[in-house]
């Protein structure tokens, strides 16, 4: 099955340039946050394709107009098709914002999910809007990566770890692949496409 993720910018290729055929082997679509919420409901209405998402720091207003037809997969194992999917979205804190924490705000957040990962013998896929600590993170504040997901891929051991955040357009060089231990780790800016 191929699973498609976005975050952070529109493709234009899937909104402006819209094709029904070039989503005709996609079985997922994952949002890893900071998209308009008229998008992710356009692609659910126009492909009948599954739409899971997960919040960035920009997704406040998903409170007042959440995207339609689409599943919030935050602080929750989902499962599709047997696929084992985590969501924990947000950004590190900044400044004042409802998607946004310190690193013992998301360390709670985790721990709050101990009892379901050890049902669902973990996950296959981990993801969220912002990098892990030390991976296609920055170090200033707003681009800071979670030590949380550096536990979590340690000790789970996922084959994906997906974010988003980390604009590729920033003009810093951020890889948009790396491998940490088992775990594929991938910076999904606009469009990323893996087969499972």
């Amino acid at each position: 099955m191929k699973i498609l993720f976005l975050a952070d910018e529109e493709a234009k290729a899937y909104w402006d340039y819209f094709r029904k055929e070039d989503f005709e082997e996609v079985g997922l679509i994952i949002s890893c946050g900071d998209l308009n919420a008229s998008y992710l409901s356009f692609l659910a209405t126009m492909t009948s394709v599954p739409v899971l998402y997960v919040m960035g720091n920009h997704d406040d207003k998903y409170d007042v107009k959440p995207p339609e037809g689409c599943v919030c997969i935050e602080n929750r194992i989902y499962t599709y098709q047997g696929i084992r999917i985590l969501g924990l979205g947000g950004s590190y804190r900044y400044k004042e914002g409802k998607n946004q924490y310190t690193d013992q705000e998301m360390d709670k957040r985790v721990r709050k999910l101990k009892s379901k990962l050890k049902r669902s013998k973990g996950f296959d896929i981990l993801v969220t809007h912002s990098p892990a600590y030390g991976i296609h993170d920055d170090e200033d504040l707003c681009h800071r990566g979670f030590r949380a997901f550096n536990r979590l891929i340690e000790q789970y051991r996922p084959k994906y770890f997906v974010h988003g955040h980390v604009h590729m357009n920033y003009g810093r060089k951020f890889p948009r692949e790396d491998t940490v231990g088992d775990t594929r780790v991938i910076n999904a800016y606009e469009k990323y496409m893996i087969e499972i």
